[in-house]
């Protein structure tokens, strides 16, 4: 595989990163939507991924990791491709040769970026403040009612459900270009992915949207 230094290594890298970020985006939906069902199934999940070694001092920087990553070298890969093409075509047609999301990828993923930094700030760092800078003893019966109480003002939980239309209109464009970038490219799967990519960038955030409504309307 060419190196990370080069144009195709550095997309190469870019889509592993992403597909490990849709796998992640799969296990975040699926605990957190526990929530909407059950507040003790919640707590034991969260709990469970809370004091696990392997999620906590494993995962977890991997997935900090491959989130700066990902978006680092989306930004990367934007300033090559810009430097690369100086002078516009003079006859770009916009969405004739391409669609909008796929010509400003790197709009809703900055967008996207500030909202992971939000959600690191309401979630992350109160969890690691907890646990290691309070010192508190294990709960396990707080998760669910922190986020609960995250989503008692409307003006969070529609910046969230904001955040995460555009993260389906991300997901929309990445998760076909990322199979595109490691070579998964055949008439007769190409249309399969494309299929599942498009219901995988709907169903994901509409997960997300609805666990914070739901929080919303029970307070």
């Amino acid at each position: 595989m060419a190196g990370i230094t080069s144009s195709i290594g550095r997309k190469y890298a870019m889509a592993l990163s992403a597909m490990f970020l849709l796998i992640f985006l799969v296990m975040h939906v699926s605990t957190n939507m526990i929530s909407v069902f059950s507040v003790d199934g919640f707590n034991t999940a969260s709990h469970f991924m809370g004091y696990n070694p392997a999620v906590q001092f494993v995962m977890q920087p991997i997935l900090v990791f491959a989130v700066v990553f990902h978006f680092v070298m989306g930004f990367v890969l934007e300033i090559k491709n810009n430097k690369a093409r100086p002078v516009k075509y003079a006859m770009n047609q916009g969405s004739a040769n391409s669609t909008w999301m796929s010509r400003n990828m790197i709009i809703s993923g900055a967008v996207v970026l500030a909202f992971i930094a939000l959600h690191f700030y309401d979630f992350w760092v109160p969890e690691i403040s907890y646990k290691y800078i309070q010192g508190n003893n294990p709960d396990e019966l707080r998760y669910w009612e922190e986020l609960h109480h995250k989503f008692h003002d409307i003006w969070r939980v529609a910046l969230y459900v904001i955040a995460f239309v555009l993260l389906g209109l991300h997901l929309a464009h990445g998760f076909q270009s990322s199979f595109q970038s490691i070579g998964a490219r055949h008439p007769k799967y190409t249309p399969v992915i494309k299929a599942f990519g498009t219901w995988y960038s709907i169903l994901i955030p509409l997960g997300f949207i609805i666990i914070a409504i739901f929080h919303f309307v029970t307070q």
